[in-house]
Formats: structure tokens, C-alpha cells, sequence
């Protein structure tokens, strides 16, 4: 059994996969934007480990549901699932970073490099990464550019399976991986998306618990249980460092 941490799972694929994972026999570690969220979970909140509460855009509360997470144990596993899609403006966080970057690339890493090191990672991307860019990494954090919520997405999909990857490189005894659930029938993906939640949560839930040689791996990118090759520059070293420094800058957190 294993005890594995989802992020967003109070809904949509997140709560789909702690379902999967609890009818397995793990363990599981739920995550909620805020307390009243809580009842969203229904009698899942009954069979889980705990719940932990924080607003994943304010570096605060990721601190905290980091801190949260380390008063329960070491996690076996961490689904980095939370994520925002189609933000019409950029917002600000307390800190000042565009919302769809603070949640979608700055918690992940912050969780990271601050919750204590699990066996296994999995980071949700998406398909749209692979027309996020070259990998530049001018403005990432959209302070100049005019907001584009489209590109703001796949940058920070490009970005976040990027660090999936410089984490395989960088810690070779944990497994990390990125994972495109499609177009899924979600609160987020709307009731026309074409595939179906039990579907889109099968491969992050797959490689989070099961003991199959198949799902110990690590550096791969992954849809609907096959694997499939990323943007390049997800893949390229160089963007890959460049972007622990840029992160670390962004966060004042230090990864390695």
C-alpha cells in the first residue's frame, strides 16, 4: 500500500484518481483550495488519510500544504494535478505572478522542493505544451507580454513537464513523469471533450500505485497509457536548468 498525495482532487480527474486509488488499498492524501471545499468529497472524506487546505496561487499556502503534508509522513507518491486552463486576464497573486503560472508551474515546484521526497512524481501536462514555445524563457511569468490565456497554458504545460523531466535527470532514484490526460469530460474541460473522466485519470493513477515493471519508469511522457514523445525543448537540458533558475528566482525557493 502506498500513501500517495493528489492536489485539486476535490472534483474532476484529481477526485477520480484518489476513487482509483482507494479501491486499490492506498492510502490517499487529499488537497482543497479551501476548507468548505471540503464537502465536495462527499464519503471519500471518510476514507482518506486527510485533507489538506491551501490556495495553491499564494506561496503561503503552498508552504503550508507542504508543511501539511510533511506532519503526515513521507509521500510514496505526489499527483501534481491541479491546474487552471482559461484565465480571461492575468490576475496577480499576493506575490505578483500571473495566476495561471503561480498555479500550474510555481506550486508544483515549490511543493517539490519543499515537501519531503517521494518515490514517485507525476506532473499533469497537456497536449497544448508542444505549442508553448521554444523554451525561451522570455517573461515567463507574462509581466510584459500581453496576456494570452491559450499561451500562458501551454507555456506553463511546456514548463511543468520540463521539470518533471529535470527531476528524472537530477534525482535518478525517484520516478517522475508528465502526463497528458486529453481532453477530458471535466468541470475544466467542459460536457463536449471527448474523453471520459474513468479514462483521463487511468495512467497518473496507474503510475502513482501499481507495482507493474511497466510503471516504474521515469523521464517519459505519457498519454492514455502509452508513451509519447514531448516538445523538444521539454527534453533539452539546457532549457531545463535555465528554467530551475528561473524558478527559483520567481520563488525564492531552491530546488537542489
Amino acid at each position: 500500500m502506498a500513501r500517495i498525495f493528489i492536489t485539486g482532487s476535490t472534483d474532476g480527474l484529481g477526485l477520480a484518481a484518489a476513487r482509483s486509488l482507494i479501491a486499490d488499498g492506498h492510502e490517499v492524501v487529499l488537497h482543497a483550495r479551501r476548507t468548505e471545499r471540503r464537502a465536495a468529497i462527499g464519503e471519500v472524506a471518510d476514507q482518506v488519510r486527510g485533507v489538506l487546505i491551501g490556495d495553491l496561487s499564494r506561496a503561503k499556502d503552498v508552504r503550508s500544504i507542504a508543511a501539511q503534508a510533511n506532519a503526515i509522513g513521507r509521500m510514496d507518491a505526489v499527483i501534481h494535478n491541479a491546474g487552471i486552463y482559461h484565465a480571461p486576464v492575468r490576475g496577480q497573486t499576493s506575490e505578483g505572478h500571473a495566476v495561471t503560472i503561480a498555479v500550474n508551474l510555481l506550486a508544483p515546484y515549490m511543493l517539490t522542493a519543499l515537501m519531503e521526497r517521494p518515490d514517485r512524481l507525476i506532473y499533469i501536462s497537456s497536449g497544448l505544451h508542444r505549442g508553448g514555445g521554444d523554451g525561451a524563457l522570455n517573461d515567463i511569468d507574462w509581466t510584459e507580454r500581453a496576456w494570452d490565456a491559450g499561451g500562458a497554458y501551454a507555456e506553463s504545460k511546456l514548463y511543468v513537464t520540463a521539470l518533471a523531466f529535470t527531476l528524472a535527470r537530477r534525482w535518478p532514484k525517484v520516478l517522475s513523469n508528465a502526463v497528458d490526460p486529453g481532453w477530458v469530460r471535466t468541470k475544466m474541460g467542459g460536457a463536449s471533450a471527448p474523453v471520459d473522466i474513468a479514462t483521463g485519470a487511468r495512467t497518473q493513477t496507474w503510475l502513482a500505485g501499481s507495482g507493474n515493471p511497466a510503471a516504474k519508469v521515469s523521464g517519459r511522457y505519457w498519454h492514455h497509457m502509452r508513451q509519447e514523445e514531448s516538445a523538444p525543448a521539454a527534453m533539452d537540458a539546457g532549457v531545463q536548468d535555465r528554467l530551475i533558475g528561473k524558478l527559483k528566482e520567481l520563488t525564492g525557493v531552491d530546488l537542489f
